[in-house]
């Protein structure tokens, strides 16, 4: 029987997260053919035994070492046999219908490249990444949560659809790779993911290489999945890993996709506005002696001198993550 949708799972020490991942995955098929397929990107958490031993019917992929999530899932993408392919992360619950739902769009419109969905966070209150614009030099430089919050409409981050009725399909620069579905056809057109992405901006970056071959992306707010976030790399947050990852793979999207120049400038802006933020931060601590949010000081003060010390050169290990091993 032929396969309508195949599932890929990354895994990377969330095996706590999958069973709940998996259960809903396979009660949200409905009348789909699914097939699922979880790769572990060398975390060896012990995913591969409880994979078999709880969902017997699920493939499953040992990765010797962690190449990257871009690159895990091209792996894993190269065992689906499925007309659509989901990719979606560990640490989710699809919600109801919304596979099925994804999957009749993306066999009815013609025009689509990937489908996002409308992304829940654990208390259930909406995910604002779930869908984004693509990285340019003016909304990378005044990124800020406040400006968000004061005009969420606004085209440079791309979240109007977020604000618009739910039930009808919105086209949108990208969506997030928490829950992204693509004909398997399209995927291979474009390239599959980019492997120059370690982690973050791999799927800007396929959304980006979707529109340039002529594709449309589309939020589907009708369609819903829970993702709890973040777990995977939790454990690096002290060191403001995932805060140096991203802007890395940001400023490998511009070098890639807007010139070298870009990439140059995008690390310069990012180094003045890290500059700015140390500098206020800790005429701060000084002028509250530390007697006011010394925790949150502290805390902000280590994330912007190490994003600083990144626009600087001195987080090299950052440039090397996804590099075969010398």
């Amino acid at each position: 029987m032929a396969v309508d949708l195949s599932v890929i799972v990354v895994n990377w020490n969330s095996v706590t997260y999958l069973r709940s991942c998996l259960q809903s995955v396979l009660c949200a098929g409905g009348p789909l053919v699914v097939e699922v397929i979880v790769i572990d990107n060398g975390s060896f958490d012990g995913s591969d035994a409880f994979v078999a031993r709880e969902f017997p019917t699920v493939r499953f992929i040992q990765s010797r070492e962690n190449g990257g999530f871009a690159r895990a899932n091209n792996r894993a993408f190269e065992e689906a046999t499925g007309r659509n392919v989901v990719f979606l992360n560990p640490d989710t619950e699809v919600v109801g219908a919304a596979l099925e739902r994804m999957s009749r769009f993306l066999d009815t419109v013609h025009d689509v490249g990937a489908v996002g969905c409308r992304l829940l966070n654990t208390d259930g209150t909406l995910q604002m990444s779930c869908i984004q614009s693509f990285p340019t030099l003016i909304n990378q430089a005044v990124d800020a949560e406040l400006l968000r919050k004061v005009a969420p409409r606004s085209p440079l981050w791309g979240m109007r659809a977020l604000f618009e009725d739910p039930r009808t399909p919105a086209r949108v620069e990208a969506v997030s790779g928490a829950c992204l579905m693509i004909r398997s056809a399209t995927f291979e057109l474009v390239g599959r993911f980019s492997e120059d992405y370690f982690m973050y901006a791999e799927d800007l970056d396929l959304c980006f290489k979707l529109h340039q071959a002529g594709f449309a992306n589309y939020y589907l707010g009708s369609a819903e999945v829970v993702h709890h976030g973040g777990q995977s790399s939790s454990a690096a947050s002290e060191g403001h890993f995932a805060n140096i990852v991203m802007r890395e793979s940001v400023a490998r999207f511009m070098r890639l996709r807007r010139g070298v120049l870009s990439c140059y400038l995008y690390r310069a802006t990012t180094g003045i506005a890290a500059a700015a933020r140390v500098s206020f931060l800790a005429i701060a601590l000084v002028a509250t002696l530390g007697q006011v949010h010394r925790p949150a000081l502290q805390r902000a003060l280590r994330k912007w001198t190490r994003i600083l010390n990144w626009t600087l050169g001195r987080e090299q290990w950052a440039t090397r993550l996804g590099q075969p091993a010398a």
